[in-house]
């Protein structure tokens, strides 16, 4: 039977490459955006194009009161598109970067910060995890920036070391079913992740180059394949792992 992966924020960035990649390995993918939903469907049409199944649904990972909403939405979908109950890989991958020192950040900053990042993931695992296939997966995003410090990122990177604590519970909590929970922790990737600023910066780009031993920064294809070998079958056996793809970053 073709596996079903729900990556959630999957119309642009990692995601969206994470959702392309599933479908090169022959999985079928519900896509999640918060307001693009033009994007979205570009991501539909690539899957679809591949001999794939694909769904766009809207969800904003930050607002836990849509998050049974979003539940009956995807359960009527794979109803329509599936005739399933189930999905096989949930990956939390949603999200968005906020820099600023610790004495700087707002406290409206940290609070969207936690509801997208921490509380969100926790809350729309919680939702669906009925609706997750016993001896599915979970892969959270976290970052490099968990074992690293860099100068204003004291929030962001404390939400996602919450996150690989939550997905270590996770794989205890879940392992009775068979579900394996894993932490994918990128390093800097030229993405639109703070306005692009990896991407479009080139003093900022050559400084994490530098950091790095494969000497450049990561790209999205450096990510999405790696997240969609860890949902294959022959990754059964990892488990409760922070994993960092950094190509090697500040060692």
């Amino acid at each position: 039977m073709t596996s079903i992966a729900l990556v959630t924020g999957s119309s642009r960035g990692l995601g969206r490459n994470t959702a392309l990649a599933v479908a090169r390995r022959g999985g079928d993918v519900i896509v999640t955006y918060r307001s693009r939903a033009d994007e979205a469907e570009a991501v539909v049409s690539g899957i679809q194009a591949m001999g794939r199944k694909a769904v766009a649904l809207q969800l904003d990972t930050g607002d836990v009161a849509g998050f049974t909403s979003f539940a009956d939405r995807l359960r009527a979908a794979l109803d329509e598109i599936w005739q399933r109950r189930t999905f096989d890989h949930l990956v939390n991958n949603a999200g968005h970067g906020e820099m600023a020192s610790i004495g700087e950040t707002t406290e409206a900053q940290f609070d969207r910060l936690v509801d997208v990042h921490f509380k969100g993931v926790f809350f729309l695992t919680q939702a669906l995890l009925p609706l997750l296939a016993d001896g599915g997966r979970i892969v959270n995003l976290s970052s490099g920036l968990t074992r690293v410090s860099y100068p204003g990122f004291a929030a962001y990177a404390a939400v996602k070391g919450a996150v690989e604590v939550l997905s270590v519970y996770l794989a205890k909590e879940l392992g009775p079913r068979g579900i394996a929970v894993n932490t994918v922790a990128p390093g800097a990737i030229e993405t639109d992740f703070l306005g692009g600023a990896v991407r479009d910066m080139p003093d900022l780009n050559t400084v994490f180059a530098g950091m790095t031993a494969l000497g450049r920064v990561g790209v999205p294809d450096d990510i999405g394949p790696m997240i969609a070998a860890l949902l294959g079958g022959d990754n059964r056996w990892i488990n409760a792992q922070r994993i960092e793809v950094s190509g090697g970053q500040v060692i």
